[in-house]
This record gives C-alpha cells, sequence and structure tokens, in this order.
C-alpha cells in the first residue's frame, strides 16, 4: 500500500510562524511533524509516500529529500496553489496507483497511531471469500477521534463501523483515512476539489466505513497548540 501525507496547507493561523516554515516542518519535541509520519509509516512496512506541497514545498523536500535516510521512497506532487485534500489527491493519483492507498494530513500530531491497521479495512471480498458486489463495496475508511475543542459537533456518526452522515452522536475526522482511487473519478488534475462534500456523498450511499481512534491526537492549528506540546512534559497538555 502506498500513503499520501498532505503537505501544500498555506497554515494562516500559525503565522508569523509558517511565513517562513511549511507548517508540517513545524517541530514538536524537536522533530518536524511530518517526519513522525514519515517514521511511523516505514514501521509498518508502508514506504512508497507521496508528498503534496505548495507552500515552501521546496523546503520540504530540502528536509526529507528522496526519503531513502528514512528506509521509505518518497516522491512529491507540487500545486502551485493548493487544490484542498480532493483536488490534491486526484492531482497525485498517477503517483498512487490502482490499489487503495493511506491518505494523512501532514499537520497532525499522533505519534502513536499504528498504520499497520490500515491494511484490512478496505475489502473485496466478505468474511468466507465471497466478493462484495462492486457497489457495495466500501470506498473509503476513516478514523474519527473523540471531538477537539476546535469542532465541539463532531464531523460524523458511527453505525458500528459505518459512517453516517446525521446520528445522535458525531465525531471529529482525524485525518487518517484509506481511499480507493475510483472515489476521485471525474476529477481532473488541477481541479481545486473540497473533500467533505465528495465524501458525504458516498457516505449517504453507506460506503464509508470507519472507526474511532482514542490515542493521542491533535491538530495543530494554533501558535499555543504548539507550544503546549513543546512544554516541559509535566506541564504539557496531552488532549487535542
Amino acid at each position: 500500500m502506498k500513503a499520501m501525507i498532505f503537505a501544500a496547507g498555506r497554515g494562516e493561523r500559525m503565522r508569523p510562524l509558517t511565513d517562513a516554515c511549511p507548517k508540517p516542518l513545524l517541530k514538536v519535541r524537536g522533530r518536524p511533524m511530518i517526519t513522525y509520519h514519515v517514521l511511523n509509516l516505514v514501521r509498518a512496512g508502508i514506504t512508497d509516500i507521496v508528498i503534496n506541497h505548495s507552500h515552501l514545498g521546496h523546503m520540504i523536500e530540502e528536509e526529507l529529500g528522496d526519503g531513502s535516510k528514512y528506509g521509505a521512497r518518497i516522491v512529491y506532487s507540487h500545486e502551485p496553489t493548493p487544490l484542498e485534500t480532493a483536488g490534491g489527491i486526484a492531482n497525485a493519483l498517477h503517483l498512487l496507483g490502482d490499489e487503495p492507498f493511506l491518505a494523512v494530513s501532514g499537520d497532525i500530531y499522533a505519534p502513536y497511531f499504528d498504520f499497520s491497521q490500515v491494511f484490512d479495512v478496505v475489502k473485496d471480498k466478505d468474511m468466507v471469500g465471497v466478493p462484495y458486489p462492486f457497489e457495495k463495496r466500501d470506498i473509503a475508511w476513516l478514523w474519527l477521534t473523540p471531538n477537539p475543542w476546535h469542532n465541539p459537533q463532531g464531523d460524523f456518526a458511527l453505525d458500528m463501523y459505518t459512517l453516517r452522515n446525521e446520528g445522535p452522536e458525531k465525531f471529529n475526522f482525524a485525518g487518517i483515512g484509506v481511499y480507493r482511487p475510483e472515489m476521485f473519478d471525474g476529477i481532473t488534475a488541477g481541479d481545486f476539489v473540497k473533500f467533505g462534500p465528495l465524501m458525504r456523498k458516498f457516505i449517504d450511499q453507506g460506503r464509508v466505513g470507519g472507526e474511532l481512534y482514542t490515542g493521542q491526537w491533535v491538530n495543530v492549528g494554533t501558535v499555543g497548540q504548539l507550544e503546549d506540546l513543546n512544554a516541559p512534559l509535566k506541564a504539557a497538555k496531552t488532549g487535542s
């Protein structure tokens, strides 16, 4: 399985830090956030990695190179202007291939997420080996988290392991998911396309699975959050 790391965002809320450094290269405990993902992906056996970038993208390439120092093979998908999540994936499909792939946001801090669990979530056959009809196969699988302070209403509900757009309790999308390439059919490379409406369409069709992740997870969106993560261990806030 290949992986894509999203690193094309401008990081407006993190200015002035992001005026001179792309957000995924901001450091938590001495290590760029994106490097945690690369190391954990390689640890799980996922070594083919695509990274999209835009703002100060050359700095990401200079930091990570071809990935060989981490045991990975990294290639880059440059976006002259950010294309949003779905647009960024569609723009990089020629690098991701024809099989389901993992995608993860480069500005989340989830140092203990076990990427080895992603291999078995999007399946073509049931438990006894009978192929699912094409229109019944999960087209994506998302990880959710308890709602952080910045998203108290959540994004999606869980009905066992099936996502719903509405429900009595919603959870936050963690920025980690596995997707089939055909989910992005009809999007032309270079198009600006948001993720939410596309995902909700397939959720309405009952074709998106998911589960709750309760380990450490922080969507690093403010300078204060970054400072908290870099505070002395006894004072650091570990919540999202």
